[in-house]
């Protein structure tokens, strides 16, 4: 992610060269945009940090949900206000378009931000289909059911800046080779809907999270095979969970033991539940378990 960030830094430098020398309200959008994707990667990099933090007295259960609270601000107070800054732009140069200069400058930028950009969606892309290992599951699928933030928000990002600089070029394009005047600011707001459309996203899938959402189906269906694996368990009548980060799972389990089972055997019994569950899922930080009622004697 550093050196993603580096490569923004320089890329939103060139466009903002590039905007001076041509005027394109495109190119300054497409700046804004890189320094929008350079301050997303810094916080997200300083939620991650703070995640890892360990327990203390003051968060028994750990830090991780510091990552889900830098994901929201990310979605909302930097790709929103990206996204309205350059619609402001767009909207502004509709109404009063200005020529631009130096189209080829601009163009060039562009091409070299596309290959940045391209990289980077690769190796996100990568990621991806080695989490689903094969499953089939749909990108959008994905970026509903993941519980890592800093994964899906990189997707996200690397998708809606190669539509922004395909977008951009077309209104270089439009505006100096077409004479078409409005062209440049269009693509500009085209770009700010794309932003924002990513910020309504990341913003609703980090909400969520940070309310407390439950595992997936398919990880509450590897506790549930724990448990039917479990010859001392007769009923399962609850599993609750949360997660408290991208990497931090907490299991609240209801069950009934086997009315025979001593206190020695319902402890063992749930040290080997907790230890298959972490097997099953690395991510399952604490598993606690409750007694559930015996049925009353006929």
């Amino acid at each position: 992610m550093l050196v993603a960030l580096g490569g923004n830094v320089l890329i939103a430098t060139a466009k903002f060269a590039a905007f001076v020398l041509s005027g394109s309200t495109a190119m300054l959008t497409e700046a804004i945009h890189s320094v929008v994707d350079s301050v997303n990667q810094l916080l997200l990099l300083a939620g991650e940090a703070r995640s890892r933090k360990p327990a203390d007295a003051g968060h028994p259960l750990g830090y991780g949900m510091e990552a889900y609270f830098w994901s929201f601000v990310v979605a909302l107070m930097v790709l929103l206000l990206g996204g309205v800054a350059s619609l402001y732009q767009g909207v502004r140069h509709i109404i009063h378009p200005g020529p631009i200069g130096a189209p080829w400058i601009s163009l060039a930028v562009l091409a070299i931000a596309a290959v940045f950009e391209g990289l980077s969606f690769s190796a996100g892309y990568k990621e991806f289909k080695r989490m689903v290992r094969g499953r089939g599951t749909p990108l959008w699928s994905f970026i509903r059911l993941s519980k890592d933030p800093s994964l899906y928000a990189s997707l996200l990002e690397d998708s809606a800046a190669l539509i922004g600089l395909v977008l951009a070029a077309m209104g270089v394009l439009g505006a100096s080779i077409l004479r078409v005047a409005w062209a440049d600011g269009a693509a500009s707001v085209g770009i700010g809907l794309i932003m924002t459309a990513v910020a309504a996203v990341l913003a609703n899938e980090t909400r969520s999270l940070i309310a407390g959402e439950a595992v997936s189906s398919p990880v509450l269906a590897l506790l549930r095979g724990v448990l039917h694996q479990e010859r001392r368990v007769v009923r399962t009548i609850e599993i609750a969970t949360l997660h408290l980060g991208p990497r931090a799972i907490l299991v609240v389990l209801t069950v009934e033991f086997r009315a025979d089972l001593t206190v020695d055997d319902v402890g063992g019994a749930i040290r080997d539940i907790t230890s298959a569950m972490r097997t099953a899922d690395q991510r399952i930080a604490s598993v606690y378990v409750r007694l559930g009622e015996q049925p009353a004697a006929a």
